[in-house]
């Protein structure tokens, strides 16, 4: 990877806020006139994040170019989405985002509200992980990337699938590996489809993706505009070409949009169900869920109020000896992973009588108050 990037960074150039502002009105106009929105994004809208971009002065590749080893930066499971991050969320759920396609594997994306429908992670996710065998995906709320201890071409995580046995992979694409062939072309389709795309903190080196703008930049009556710190190949093509740092630009934007860019809540999506077994017995499955119905691992432990035993592996489960009544309310204390300090969280789960009866629950946190906020 360090062979990618020169011992001496490219240039990187900041224009004045007054360029800034005139670009962004620019770029503004052109969004609130597009049918047909896509962004392609890069490491740079991390950096702001504390995540270290690649090929930037203090990038990891140029660092390893130069035989320095990088130092300090903070844990993609710990960084909060940007404001750049959360005004591509807001664009997308107001319709006006149409696609997103992305070389990060910070996993920011997702964590911020974006819908897995409307992204591709053409570099993969570094919290995602899936089947080998009957290819079940997994989000995780820790890092599940293989050890590459044998060979980086060796994807395997050391866990297996909870619906088949089967060995799980991680899903990050290193040199030399094909790029996931339906997020490629989905990409392709919906490049082919925009009327306009925005290129935020990427120097378009990394081939393929680096080919999905130039779709939209090489066609007549189209809008290819990019906003990288650093020259990129398509520059020519670009109006317009905003040299400076993505959540620069991006809160000028959505100024001139009038559309607010959200705070970022951590939102959680917890399945709670009860369960026959037979001889009158019931058990209680606790997991967490994404939009999607793809498992999602964010918990380390739940206690049932009143019970010494506490679950603390996946599937999270807890044995009734005999059948409860209808009506039966169940207080839950779960446990997370912490990453934003979260606090344990009571919740109560009310027992109807229904056989295989489910309860969903759209939990919220806000990392800047601490509070959660939980509904049904």
């Amino acid at each position: 990877m360090a062979d990618t990037a020169p011992k001496v960074p490219a240039e990187e150039r900041q224009e004045p806020p007054e360029v800034v502002d005139r670009k962004a009105e620019v770029l503004a106009n052109r969004i609130r006139k597009s049918k047909y929105l896509i962004v392609f994004t890069g490491a740079g809208i991390s950096t702001s994040a504390g995540i270290p971009d690649f090929r930037g002065p203090q990038g990891l590749w140029t660092l390893r170019a130069q035989g320095r080893q990088p130092t300090g930066g903070v844990s993609t499971v710990q960084a909060v989405p940007t404001p750049t991050h959360m005004a591509l969320v807001e664009l997308q759920n107001r319709g006006i985002l149409k696609y997103l396609i992305s070389q990060n594997c910070d996993g920011l994306h997702r964590k911020s509200g974006i819908l897995p429908d409307r992204i591709s992670e053409l570099h993969g996710n570094n919290n995602r992980e899936h089947c080998r065998d009957c290819g079940k995906e997994y989000i995780r709320d820790f890092r599940a990337v293989a050890s590459y201890e044998k060979t980086v071409h060796d994807h395997r995580t050391g866990r297996k699938c909870a619906r088949c046995g089967g060995v799980l992979l991680d899903s990050i694409i290193n040199f030399g590996e094909a790029l996931p062939a339906q997020d490629l072309q989905l990409a392709r389709d919906h490049a082919e489809k925009a009327d306009v795309c925005l290129v935020l903190g990427s120097s378009l080196t990394v081939s393929p993706a680096n080919e999905i703008p130039g779709i939209v930049g090489y066609r007549r009556g189209t809008t290819l505009a990019i906003c990288n710190l650093q020259d990129t190949a398509l520059d020519g093509l670009a109006d317009p070409r905003v040299y400076s740092r993505t959540d620069e630009l991006m809160t000028r934007v959505m100024a001139k949009l009038n559309i607010p860019i959200p705070p970022f809540i951590l939102q959680r999506r917890l399945m709670v169900q009860m369960e026959s077994t037979g001889d009158q017995r019931q058990q209680l499955k606790v997991n967490g869920v994404d939009v999607d119905g793809t498992p999602v691992s964010f918990l380390r432990s739940v206690k049932l109020e009143y019970n010494r035993r506490v679950a603390r592996s996946e599937p999270f489960i807890i044995n009734f000896r005999g059948a409860l009544d209808p009506g039966t309310e169940l207080k839950l204390e779960l446990e997370f992973m912490g990453h934003y300090g979260e606090p344990n969280l009571d919740i109560i789960y009310e027992y109807r009588g229904e056989e295989d009866a489910q309860a969903l629950y759209l939990l919220e946190y806000n990392p800047q108050n601490g509070e959660w906020k939980v509904n049904k």
